[in-house]
């Protein structure tokens, strides 16, 4: 009899189903469990990774107004009121020029706007960097910010008054406008944040592709 059931095999019971079955479920809850273990320890899609990139875009920020602000003590100490000091040749000379409109001496008869436009920029930057992973985008804004700090110091603190203070440019490309540091900063931010934006890498830094 016994080598008979071994060959055929015993005859399965009900509490033999029951107790199957109770160790395929605990089986499936623990794998469900370990799944639900690695989406939680796994990032979702497109969410930012790695650390905020705050203190790279104060950095450069200082850095770009530290510039701006000693190059134009220099100018005014230096070169205003002087004959222009030729760099290379007659395509690039330091000329000192008090200019009341915006970048590049466009709109001087709305300096005032200009001054509100450049603090409501800086008011933008520094609301965006509690957002802000992206190393690329960090450098972008830091030279926004950088460029706007420096040409509103000069809108608030120089003559003729407050808000409406002349600029200081000095370098004079030949058949170009007269600029400064800041204004080369915020033209190198702005074209960095174009390129930024064609390929798809947004401030956070997540990648979309429309």
């Amino acid at each position: 009899m016994a080598e008979a059931e071994r060959i055929i095999g015993t005859p399965e019971t009900p509490d033999a189903d029951r107790d199957g079955q109770d160790r395929d479920e605990r089986d499936r809850a623990g794998l469900d469990g370990a799944d639900a273990q690695g989406a939680e320890a796994e990032p979702a899609a497109g969410a930012p990774r790695g650390k905020r990139r705050v203190a790279v875009l104060f950095a450069v920020a200082v850095v770009a107004y530290a510039l701006d602000l000693i190059s134009k003590m220099i100018v005014v100490a230096k070169l205003e009121h002087h004959e222009p000091i030729e760099v290379v040749g007659d395509w690039l000379r330091f000329e000192a020029i008090r200019n009341a409109g915006a970048a590049f001496g466009f709109g001087e008869a709305f300096t005032v706007i200009f001054t509100l436009i450049a603090a409501a920029v800086i008011v933008v930057i520094i609301r965006l960097a509690r957002k802000l992973y992206s190393l690329p985008w960090a450098i972008a804004l830091g030279l926004l910010l950088g460029g706007a700090l420096g040409n509103l110091t000069d809108r608030i603190f120089r003559s003729p008054g407050v808000f409406q203070g002349a600029v200081v440019d000095f370098i004079a490309p030949k058949h170009f406008a007269v600029f400064n540091l800041a204004d080369s900063a915020i033209v190198c931010g702005g074209i960095l944040i174009v390129l930024l934006s064609f390929r798809g890498l947004d401030p956070d830094g997540t990648v979309h592709k429309d």
